[in-house]
């Protein structure tokens, strides 16, 4: 079987987790799996980290147009 078996995440995110439906529709896919507990979060931002993605996507200035 293919695809994303809704049935089976219903019954966890309804029963197992207790979610009324309206709260179980409005996660996102990565929400739903930290609750479940499949996949950690992040963690903090680290300095080192922080200075990596600086490095990797530095501010950059626009001149303003003109006209």
């Amino acid at each position: 079987m293919t695809g994303i078996d809704w049935a089976a995440l219903m019954q966890v995110g309804l029963h197992g987790l207790g979610m009324q439906p309206e709260a179980f529709w409005r996660l996102t896919p990565v929400e739903l799996r930290i609750k479940l507990g499949v996949q950690p979060g992040a963690g903090p931002l680290t300095r080192t980290r922080l200075d990596e993605l600086a490095r990797a996507f530095p501010d950059v200035k626009k001149e303003p147009k003109i006209g």
